[in-house]
């Protein structure tokens, strides 16, 4: 007897095909309820030491700020490994404390598949002239009418 071109014998056949096909892929991982490693993800750089750069006395002094753009390249071990200056502030010496504030900066290294990766970042430093004039200005003050005598 013959139901859609397959003998009675083909269709019990079928489901021993199937029973073991299924069992062989058990065997090889590939089965249901089979756990894959889960892939590992990508994760981002992230800061983690940033103290501030020390703001020029005499500029802070004088009303002078500035922000800065510092094009940041961090090492597989965090730290910065080439900190240069992508806009100036037009001020030497806000840019030089900005730079030299970043090479002292710690940093998570961005990864992938579990490996650290070399990565390139923009950091923006503002140097905002403080409210209230700082002490050593009358100090500064003093030392710069001394010399214009």
């Amino acid at each position: 007897m013959s139901i859609e071109g397959h003998s009675t014998r083909d269709r019990r056949l079928a489901p021993r095909a199937c029973a073991m096909v299924a069992a062989s892929l058990l065997l090889v991982g590939c089965g249901p309820g089979e756990d894959a490693p889960a892939p590992v993800p990508f994760t981002e750089l992230t800061a983690v030491e940033t103290p501030p750069p020390a703001y020029p006395p005499e500029l802070a002094c004088d009303d002078v700020g500035g922000r800065v753009i510092l094009r940041v390249t961090v090492g597989l071990d965090g730290t910065p490994s080439i900190v240069e200056v992508a806009q100036s502030s037009r001020t030497a010496a806000l840019d030089h404390a900005a730079q030299e504030a970043v090479r002292t900066w710690r940093f998570r290294p961005a990864t992938r598949g579990g490996q650290p990766l070399e990565k390139t970042i923009q950091v923006p430093v503002t140097f905002t002239p403080p409210a209230l004039r700082p002490d050593v200005c009358f100090a500064l003050d003093e030392q710069r009418n001394r010399n214009e005598l």
